[in-house]
C-alpha cells in the first residue's frame, strides 16, 4: 500500500527501515566533525543526537520510511556558459517534494486512520541516506552520494517517520563501486578522500552555495572548472549514472534562462 501511494504521487522509488538508533554512524559523524570537515557547515554540529536516533524527532516512532524521488534532466545546459547543477534547474525542490509528503500522509491516513509523522526533505538532523541504505534502495558511494543499481544517482531524498509498525525492507548491504575511482580522479578541487569522506572545505558546491564569505582557498583558484552554482562533475563521471532516465516533474523542468545563460 505504501509503496504504491508512493509511485502514485511521482516518487521513484520507496523503502521502509525500522526506526532505532545509527550506532554504526556515531564514530563516522564524530571523525567528520572532528576534522572540520563540515567547514562552516556548524548547523551539522547542532541536534547530534537527533541525527543519530528519529525516536528523538518523532515520539514512539516505530519506522522510517524513506523515498527517492528523480530530479535527473532531458536537456542540459549549454557548453561553455557559467554551470549550474542539475538539481537547482526547476523550482525549489523542498517545496515541491514537501508537497508530495504532505499529500501522501493525507492519503494514507484515509486507508490507515489516524498515526503520527513528520516529513523531511534535506531541512532536518536525518542521516537521510543511511535510512536509504536501511531501506535497502541501494548504497553510498564513494563520492559520498546515494547510488541506486537502476538509476544511478540524480535523486532528491525525502524521510517521512511514523509512529507505526510496518513491514521493513531489508538492509542493502553491497557496495558496487567495486574498484571504480572515478569520481576521486576527476574532482578538480581532491574534496574526495577515502572511505567515502567529503572534505566540504574543498568541494565546490560548498563553495558555491553553502559559504557565505566571499573569501576562497587560494589552493582552490582556477579549480572551479566554470560551475557557478553546484558541482555535478562526480555524478556526471559516475558509471551508474549512465543509467539515469529523465524525470516527469513538470516543477522540475530546466527554466530555459538557465539552459541558455549568457
Amino acid at each position: 500500500l505504501i509503496k504504491n501511494e508512493a509511485a502514485k504521487l511521482g516518487f521513484s522509488f520507496c523503502g521502509i527501515a525500522k526506526a532505532s538508533r545509527l550506532d554504526e554512524d556515531e564514530a563516522r559523524l564524530e571523525k567528520f566533525l572532528k576534522n572540520g570537515f563540515q567547514g562552516s557547515m556548524n548547523y551539522l554540529e547542532n541536534h547530534y543526537e537527533k541525527r543519530l536516533d528519529p525516536r528523538l524527532l518523532v515520539d514512539d516512532a516505530k519506522s522510517v520510511i524513506t523515498f527517492l524521488f528523480n530530479y535527473f534532466p532531458e536537456k542540459v545546459q549549454e557548453e561553455g556558459i557559467p554551470k549550474i547543477s542539475k538539481y537547482a534547474y526547476g523550482k525549489d525542490y523542498h517545496l515541491v517534494i514537501k508537497d508530495s509528503l504532505k499529500k501522501f500522509y493525507t492519503d494514507l491516513q484515509q486507508q490507515l486512520g489516524s498515526f503520527n509523522a513528520r516529513g523531511f526533505v534535506d531541512s532536518a538532523p536525518v542521516l537521510e541516506r543511511s535510512w536509504a541504505v536501511k531501506s535497502g534502495l541501494g548504497w553510498i558511494g564513494k563520492n559520498g552520494n546515494f547510488i541506486t543499481k537502476q538509476q544511478g544517482s540524480f535523486f532528491f531524498i525525502a524521510t517521512l517517520i511514523v509512529d507505526i509498525e510496518l513491514e521493513y525492507d531489508n538492509e542493502f548491504v553491497k557496495d558496487y563501486c567495486g574498484t571504480c575511482t572515478k569520481c576521486i580522479d576527476e574532482c578538480p578541487t581532491e574534496a574526495i578522500l577515502p572511505n567515502k569522506v567529503i572534505d566540504a572545505n574543498k568541494c565546490i558546491s560548498y563553495h558555491t552555495i553553502e559559504l557565505k564569505d566571499a573569501f576562497i582557498n587560494n589552493g582552490l583558484k582556477g579549480k572551479f572548472d566554470n560551475w557557478m552554482f553546484g558541482c555535478d562533475i562526480c555524478q556526471d563521471v559516475c558509471p551508474w549514472n549512465r543509467f539515469s532516465k529523465p524525470h516527469s516533474e513538470q516543477e522540475f523542468n530546466p527554466l530555459p534562462e538557465i539552459l541558455n545563460l549568457s
